[in-house]
């Protein structure tokens, strides 16, 4: 069983910037491809970014292309998602999730195929 904890989550000002963390328990994190997501009130989950087991391939929504940056440490079993330029429209619940069958090089964008998943972390904009 992989555990998932996410922080860094907060109030942000527009145009700011924040970093989000999601530390890895339970599996090899090498072995887990990894992805971020966020929820809005009122609103699906949707994909926001992912990342490879290596961490040589990354995958973005169109939405945050150009100001989020998904990185992974694997010797900490630590994946991050580094938001800048942020909006209103980025107020969400963030969660961190795992896929633990994917190949060594390529990404999970489907939220369907991800196994575990975290909590949950607030990351509000104001305007």
């Amino acid at each position: 069983q992989v555990q998932l904890v996410e922080s860094g989550g907060g109030l942000v000002q527009f145009g700011g910037s924040r970093r989000l963390s999601c530390a890895a328990s339970g599996r090899t994190f090498s072995s887990l491809a990894m992805g971020w997501f966020r929820q809005a009130p009122g609103k699906e989950r949707e994909f926001v970014a992912a990342i490879s087991r290596s961490g040589s391939t990354t995958n973005y929504a169109d939405s945050v292309k150009g100001r989020f940056t998904i990185s992974r440490d694997n010797p900490k079993n630590t994946v991050y998602l580094q938001m800048s330029s942020l909006k209103p429209e980025d107020t969400a619940v963030y969660y961190c999730a795992a896929d633990g069958r994917s190949t060594p090089w390529s990404v999970t964008v489907s939220i369907h195929e991800y196994d575990y998943w975290g909590q949950g972390t607030q990351v509000t904009v104001s305007s």
